[in-house]
């Protein structure tokens, strides 16, 4: 497996009431991280004649993260059969490597033009897992 990873600050704006990051904001997390990776690793090209959307998300929520932590996150394709790429995204503390959530998130490759289901080509399989 790639994987991809990035690391940030969690800053006031991604807190609840209860003063820890908002189940949304993992979502939101989980979503962007999944479009960079993407994004990263193909070409315009690509990107303009493929598009992806969630088909189903999973999320697991382990620990909660306060504000002023430093968040590791990484994300990694486990597998593809026909239209569907099953994406991991893990959400950890940094400092003390815990994992605060782990989500498996079904996507589905579509045709940009047709919005028709389109099987994962090799081509971009490859790019994901080696």
């Amino acid at each position: 497996m790639k994987t991809y990873s990035e690391v940030f600050d969690v800053v006031p704006s991604d807190l609840d009431d209860l003063n820890h990051v908002n189940n949304i904001r993992y979502v939101e997390w989980i979503q962007d991280i999944s479009k960079k990776h993407w994004i990263h690793v193909t070409d315009g090209i690509i990107q303009k004649s493929l598009i992806w959307v969630v088909r189903n998300h999973n999320i697991t929520y382990h620990k909660s993260a306060l504000l002023g932590d430093t968040i590791l996150i990484n994300t990694y394709i486990e597998s593809n059969q026909g239209p569907i790429s099953t994406r991991v995204v893990e959400i950890k503390n940094k400092k003390t490597d815990e994992l605060l959530v782990k989500a498996v998130t079904e996507w589905c490759l579509l045709d940009a033009k047709t919005f028709r289901p389109k099987r994962v080509p090799e081509e971009i399989q490859s790019l994901f897992i080696p």
